[in-house]
């Protein structure tokens, strides 16, 4: 096909900027101020401007109705409160009348002031569904990717172009935005993957940039494509035959594309995987293969309005003006945070700009490439050899296993994000694939020092562990690319598709892996594996959580079967005792002792707690006149201990904002639940532990004739974090019928426990239930400072890799800062230095602080929870253990000496 007539973005499009189509108050004859007396005259003003039908009128004049009522004092205008109405009844309606742009601009809003009226609007359980919710989750986090996307664009856009300001450049610039946007939306089904859309816009910087006047580029990008081609002009276009061809026309300009990702600090494998799959087909699409020249910016803006307006969320383009309803008014986006002053106190103070998303992402992604250099696509020697010792060599079904998982992975990745990102797909699984095999080895070196043994075959030939850790190492690996926040919400029966989402438990449908096998490998994941950031650890947890609270209560999980079979045939065994609650919850269990545990009470008797279970083949005989007792499943035992602390947890944080009057209260409410956990589990079937929680806390206040609505713990329920609207809108009641928590309490959990909750009325109420011990946390962070032993204030760190450390946080942040090779002063603060670290006298210390005042210091805490211990209990000076270290050495070093001084007396007798 011919190239299009050249354009440079100015001449051919005078009307650079989007104009806001608005309709007309004619538009729809019908919607009349006279046809809609009873309404205010201002509300059908409004309808009219944005076009919509007569059922939005009368549907969004009953939800205001219904919000006027039910709230004590409008949060907002009215005309603002009309436009979030009339923004829900289109939702529910799945009526398209108007976008995004246009509510927000009919009523004077930008999109945080927005969203945040809708949350103040949902007083009732019933004002935003859950298809509501769901698109307003969608948009929010299409916005943040968006934003954050366009000012990573500006902010390299003036490394690359010499004047931005410029009018040529200007009009460039706003094609070039016009021209992602359009991409994004047609190239890429999930428009809210920050990885993806901006290794895109490398795409698109690389295609413009290629095809702009050079007179218009920085130094750097000028002589990045002058080697391989040279700026399209009129003369070379005439004479195109007679010059020499460098690359075909159309094909990714390899040098330009590598110094973008070199600036960028993103892959180049990445991005050209991005470029000669995704854009290129873009371009195809667009007619742009074979044109050295740049797009029509008239063109690009007629699609991308049909692309917006199909889409009816926001328009992108309104960035490139610094619109208000897009960008927060006078918000400055590099705002700096100050580090402790370095020396004396007349040094300036050090400002450090924060990281971007963008900037956090790429980081994260090349911090685990580089862990994972050294790791093989490959068993390595080490771990072939474990595979060999075992009784049954698992080599050639871990190989299936990992070929067929990654076909799986690869299509499924590529249905979510796009069908020609399969290639991106394979990638990732790659790199989970390496994490894999390289944590499976660090799990069999720690189980070979354990045990002594190095036949693991009963473990290693289990489809179920490996499955498991391999989809623990792509989640890790998922994570990292998605945002180690990015974890599913609970989602039982609502408008949300799973196959869009590849956050957490996506890896698990993809994999039809049951949660609770799932969970038993994570444990175990984060101790085998140190290079974990702190971000993913806590992700990690955060998966465990969601297991813990919902997915492993799904109707099919194995869970319900293992606790039928512990209450029937375990001889009246529990799934974990109460006794053992109020003590600290012990983590010296492995993968193996999870994956290996029997799954249900039998006949076989159980070997004795001091001697570990090896993870071969055959358990070991019992010993002679050993009375047979029935083993528990550990698996099970570990999880009730875990869910018991999350669930008292949660309790506790939802008291502490409601009853703080009723303290008493709480561990009555905590029996309750607990009872419920245990001895009527199967009302968790396909429901959420904090649905039992909330109906717990009701079903107490109200025999206790305490005043405490549902209303009032929904609403201080959706201020706690890592809580989802569904949780109490949309709760089963029976037979695939769902509804809100108040008809669940009703109907269900008052008809199941009524009798014990009655119990708590009468003047012998049941015995309270044990409290548990919360833990900060049962994972210790890899990278987090360990104190030295024996120390009072000393902690060490493990040396990071240079890629971890980012230009944006700086450490440590204390009252000294000593910079290898800068000028320190006196030798005197050395000296103080040393003072401090070897005397425990708190005056020392405190001379160190350059200010007069003499304020209070406390201890140094790096956990962010400020614990030191495991347990997460806190001392004032030194802990026990460490006491109880340096007297058993100081011990040992007294009978060393007494036994030399033996040695030496009896070689001085003749």
């Amino acid at each position: 096909m011919p190239p299009k007539k050249r354009n440079s973005g100015t001449a051919q499009n005078k009307e650079t900027k989007p104009r806001i189509k608005t309709a007309s108050p004619d538009k729809n004859p019908d919607l009349t101020i006279e046809k809609h007396r009873e309404k205010d005259a201002d509300f059908v003003t409004l309808c009219q401007s944005l076009q919509v039908t007569e059922a939005v009128c009368d549907q969004a004049w009953t939800i205001w109705k219904a919000v006027q009522d039910s709230v004590d004092k409008v949060p907002d205008t009215q005309k603002r409160l009309w436009g979030a109405c009339l923004f829900v009844a289109v939702t529910d309606l799945e009526v398209a009348s108007f976008t995004f742009t246009q509510v927000l601009k009919a009523v004077d809003l930008n999109v945080t002031q927005f969203l945040d009226l809708l949350k103040k609007m949902d007083v009732n359980l019933d004002t935003i569904s859950t298809r509501v919710n769901s698109a307003v989750t969608r948009l929010e986090k299409k916005y943040n990717v968006s934003l954050a996307l366009y000012h990573r664009f500006d902010k390299t856009c003036s490394k690359i172009y010499s004047d931005c300001s410029e009018s040529k450049a200007k009009d460039i610039l706003r094609s070039c935005w016009t021209m992602f946007l359009l991409a994004k939306g047609r190239a890429v089904q999930m428009e809210d993957d920050l990885v993806i859309s901006f290794h895109l816009m490398v795409c698109v910087l690389e295609f413009f940039i290629s095809r702009c006047p050079s007179s218009l580029l920085q130094p750097l990008y000028r002589s990045s494509i002058s080697t391989t081609q040279s700026p399209p002009t009129r003369t070379s276009r005439r004479n195109q035959s007679k010059a020499k061809p460098c690359q075909p026309p159309g094909e990714v300009d390899v040098q330009l594309l590598e110094t973008l990702c070199r600036e960028n600090e993103c892959s180049l494998e990445e991005v050209k995987n991005v470029y000669q799959t995704s854009f290129s087909a873009f371009l195809d699409s667009m007619s742009l293969s074979g044109t050295q020249d740049l797009p029509q910016s008239s063109n690009l803006n007629k699609q991308y309005e049909e692309l917006y307006l199909k889409s009816r969320d926001f328009d992108g383009r309104l960035f490139l003006d610094n619109d208000e309803t897009l960008v927060n008014p006078m918000v400055e986006l590099m705002q700096v945070e100050s580090t402790p002053r370095k020396n004396l106190p007349e040094d300036d103070v050090v400002l450090i700009p924060p990281q971007t998303p963008v900037r956090a992402a790429m980081n994260s992604i090349a911090q685990l490439r580089v862990d994972l250099t050294s790791s093989g696509d490959q068993p390595s020697t080490k771990l072939s050899v474990y595979f060999k010792n075992c009784t049954v060599d698992p080599t050639n079904e871990v190989l299936q296993r990992v070929e067929s998982l990654g076909q799986l992975f690869s299509q499924r990745f590529g249905q979510a994000v796009g069908p020609r990102c399969v290639g991106l797909g394979k990638q990732r699984f790659t790199l989970g694939v390496r994490l894999y095999y390289r944590v499976m080895e660090s799990m069999l070196k720690s189980e070979e020092k354990r045990l002594s043994v190095q036949n693991f075959s009963k473990l290693l030939n289990d489809a179920t562990f490996h499955t498991s850790l391999l989809a623990c190492a792509l989640e890790v690996v998922m994570a990292t690319y998605c945002g180690s926040s990015n974890t599913g919400s609970y989602s039982n029966g609502g408008s949300v598709s799973a196959e869009m989402d590849l956050s957490f438990p996506w890896i698990l449908d993809v994999f039809q892996l049951a949660a609770f096998d799932f969970y038993k490998v994570i444990e175990s994941f984060i101790k085998a594996e140190p290079s974990l950031s702190k971000e993913i650890v806590k992700h990690l947890e955060r998966c465990e959580h969601l297991i813990m609270e919902a997915i492993a209560w799904r109707g099919d999980s194995p869970l319900f079967e293992l606790l039928r079979q512990t209450h029937e045939e375990g001889v009246g065994e529990q799934a974990e005792s109460t006794a053992t609650l109020n003590q600290p919850l012990q983590h010296t269990h492995t993968a193996a002792d999870l994956y290996l545990s029997p799954v249900r009470p039998s006949n076989h008797p159980l070997m004795a707690p001091e001697s570990p279970a090896p993870a071969s083949s055959q358990p070991p005989a019992p010993a002679p006149h050993q009375a047979p007792r029935h083993p528990q499943s550990k698996s099970l035992s570990l999880f009730y201990k875990k869910l018991y602390r999350l669930a008292y947890m949660r309790l506790k944080m939802l008291c502490t904002h409601l009853l703080s009057s009723h303290p008493e209260l709480e561990p009555i409410m905590w029996t309750l639940f607990q009872h419920t956990l245990q001895h009527e589990y199967d009302l968790m079937r396909d429901r959420h532990l904090d649905q039992l929680m909330m109906s717990a806390m009701y079903a107490i206040c109200k025999v206790k004739n305490v005043d405490l609505r549902f209303k009032t713990i929904v609403t201080a329920y959706k201020n706690m974090p890592n809580t989802n609207q569904e949780t109490f809108k949309h709760v089963l009641i029976r037979d695939g019928q769902y509804d809100s928590i108040i008809v669940f309490y009703n109907l269900v959990f008052m008809q199941k426990l009524k009798t014990n909750i009655l119990q708590y009325a009468s003047a012998r109420p049941p015995t309270l239930s044990p409290i548990p011990h919360i833990p900060c946390s049962p994972y210790k962070f890899p990278n987090s400072p360990l104190r030295v032993p024996g120390s009072n204030n000393v902690y060490i760190s493990p040396m990071k890799s240079p890629p971890r450390i980012s230009t944006g946080v700086m450490t440590p942040r204390t009252r000294i800062l000593v910079s290898i090779g800068e000028s320190f002063g006196t030798s005197d603060k050395f000296q103080k230095i040393n003072a401090m670290v070897n005397s425990s006298d708190w005056s020392v210390k405190r001379s160190l602080d350059m200010s007069s005042a003499s304020n209070p210091l406390k201890r140094l805490r790096f956990d962010e929870d400020g614990q030191d211990e495991s347990d997460g209990s806190k001392t004032d000076g030194e802990s026990r253990l460490i006491k109880k270290l340096t007297d058993l050495r100081s011990t040992r070093t007294l009978l060393q000496e007494q036994k030399m001084e033996d040695a030496e007396s009896e070689k001085d007798k003749p």
